[in-house]
Formats: C-alpha cells, structure tokens, sequence
C-alpha cells in the first residue's frame, strides 16, 4: 500500500500581497494618479472641498432639516414630482432628444442668419412643408394631451 505524502501549503499572508501591489501602484498607474491629484487640486482651489467637508460636519444638523422639510406637504409633493421627472426623463429615448437638440440648434442659428423678419407668405410656405406639418402635427398632439391631462 502507498504510504500518504505530507503536503503543508505555505503560509500566506495577504498583507504580503497587498503591500506589494501598493508599492508598484505609483509605477503603473502613474498618469491615473497625476489626474486624481489635479481634481483634488482643483476640488480644493473651487471650495469644493471645503463645501463637502461641511456637510459632513454637520451631517446630523443636514439630516435633521431634510426630515423636517420631508414631512411637509410641500416636501412630500417635491419628492414625488422628482421621481415622477424621473421617470418622464428615463422614458425618453436619447436618439430623439439628440436630434431634438440639433435641430434646436439648427433652428437657432438660421434664425440668427435671418435679416429681417420673413413676410406673410414665407411663413406659410414653411407651415405646409412636409417637415414643418410633421413638426405641427406632434405639437398639436402634445397640446391636446396636456389639455386632456388638465381637465
């Protein structure tokens, strides 16, 4: 019959290892501390920290007056308006609001490079474009929807 083998891992310690990876950190993750130590510097030229330090200061006296304004109507109403915003904000796609602000930003500067104010029949014939109609149509649906949701 085979006689066992004795095997005894060696003792680790994870001080060992975590002290070695902390001494070869500033080698290998040079720029990514330089970075960190400019927003610090940064946090701190602002008052940012000064400002953070603060709250946390005075955490309790923070805390007491949020659960004092929480219990308010008021307070209850704003806190059920942001998770409502919330939930509009999460809804929309963020391919439509991009095109949305480009076209905002469209608009603008055509508005800007306009000389004078666009007569009568200009104006109409922007309104029965094809786009212009299009732009209407959502609008008009969006007004009758809030005058639907305000009865």
């Amino acid at each position: 019959m085979a006689n066992p083998l004795q095997f005894r891992p060696p003792a680790v310690d994870p001080r060992t290892e975590l002290n070695r990876r902390l001494d070869a950190a500033p080698t290998q993750h040079a720029e990514a501390l330089l970075v960190a130590w400019d927003i610090l510097q940064s946090a701190h030229d602002g008052g940012m920290l000064d400002a953070v330090h603060g709250l946390v200061s005075a955490k309790d006296a923070v805390a007491g007056k949020v659960a004092e304004y929480a219990v308010l109507p008021a307070g209850v109403d704003a806190i059920r308006n942001l998770i409502v915003m919330a939930k509009i904000v999460g809804s929309l796609d963020p391919e439509t609001i991009d095109k949305l602000s480009k076209a905002l930003i469209t608009s603008t500067e055509e508005h800007a490079c306009e000389k004078k104010t666009p007569s009568m029949w200009q104006l109409v014939r922007r309104a029965t474009d094809e786009d212009s109609r299009r732009g209407l149509s959502f609008f008009t649906l969006l007004i009758q929807n809030i005058g639907k949701a305000v009865k």
